[in-house]
Order: structure tokens, then sequence, then C-alpha cells
């Protein structure tokens, strides 16, 4: 089948509305094709990555527990992390990095699972989750804190097919989580987790 397709309408003005710590709220007036303009806002965003780490020995997965303000709940999640540290930080040793500070665990066997943009119409996110298997335990990176809301969370594994049924339950609901493990499943039942892209892969929306 025929996939997505860069393509990019002319951007005629663009205001900034509110800066934050991570994004920009942005307002951008675009020619469409017949001429019209039409103006649109969305939040600016670096990126992220997350990753689904899978102990394959017992069949379980390492999650997080968070507080998210946005939504007043605490989530179970997959450890994520924005693509903060420069533009020649490559993808994966940013999910490398996020895995030692969030869980202190360490992979010798990295994958790309899905790549996805979170939430195309109101902001400009791309997320890359990656698969991480022949899990060691790891020091977190010297002089690293957790902070905020991370100064709170917890970890642990859980098993993976008790996250597929939270998923389709709905009693999970972080996009990384749910996109992850509904990605594994699919490749596990379909036999593609021995065809799963390298770790150094084309992420071709972040490439135009």
């Amino acid at each position: 089948m025929q996939g997505d397709r860069p393509m990019s309408w002319p951007v005629i003005a663009r205001d900034v509305l509110g800066e934050g710590h991570v994004s920009s709220f942005v307002n951008e007036t675009i020619e469409v094709p017949t001429g019209e303009l039409i103006e649109r806002q969305y939040l600016t965003h670096p990126g992220a990555v997350a990753v689904v780490a899978w102990r394959e020995e017992t069949d379980d997965i390492a999650v997080l527990r968070q507080y998210r303000h946005p939504v007043r709940a605490v989530l179970v999640e997959i450890p994520a992390g924005l693509l903060d540290h420069g533009d020649d930080e490559a993808y994966v040793v940013a999910a490398q990095r996020e895995l030692a500070e969030e869980v202190a665990l360490a992979a010798d066997r990295w994958e790309v699972l899905v790549d996805i943009c979170t939430t195309p119409g109101a902001c400009e996110e791309t997320l890359r989750i990656f698969l991480a298997r022949d899990l060691r335990p790891t020091s977190r990176p010297e002089g690293f804190e957790l902070e905020g809301e991370e100064a709170q969370m917890t970890w642990g594994w859980e098993p993976r097919a008790d996250l597929v049924d939270a998923v389709l339950a709905g009693t999970v609901v972080s996009p990384s989580l749910c996109t992850g493990i509904l990605a594994l499943e699919t490749a596990r039942l379909s036999g593609f987790t021995q065809k799963l892209r390298p770790a150094d892969a084309p992420w071709p929306i972040r490439e135009r």
C-alpha cells in the first residue's frame, strides 16, 4: 500500500501565542491548494521516544506509574522521554538513556517497534517506540536525579498478557503504552518480532 507522503502547504504568517518549557502554542495562516487562507493553531514539540522493555523469559514488561496533571490521574506508562539533548543524539541512544534514567535498566537488543504522530491535528509531536530485549539492571546516569512528577513515580513488572487485556478494557490509556503494547502483540502473533526494523532505521517524518 501507499504510505504517508510528505507535503507542506505554504505558511503565509506565523504568530507565537504562548511559550512554555517544552512547547510553544502557535497560530499559522496557511494557503490551501484552492488559494483559500485558513488558520490553524498547534503546539510545537521536540519529539519523543518510548521503550517497551520486554523480559521474554518471564513474559512481562517494565511499566511506570506516574502522575499526569493535565488529566488528573496516575497513568500506567512505559519509559519515555523527550528528544531534547540536541540533534546529534541518535534516537536509540535517547531511548537507552530514558530506560536507564527511569527504571535503571539496560538492554542488549534494540529494534524499532512503531512510529506515530501522537496528536497530528493539534501537536507536531512525533514518537518512536522501541522494543528492548535481553534486559539487565544498570545504574542511572551519573548526576541524573528524578524531579517533579518523576520523583514520585514507581515502576515494576507487569505480565504482557495482563497489559493487553488492560488496554482493550480501557483501564490504561497512556498513548505510548497502548500503542507499544498492541504493536508488540500484533508483531508477536504474526511472527513479526524477528523482522522488526533495526534500531537505527530511518524515521521519515522527522527527516523531511
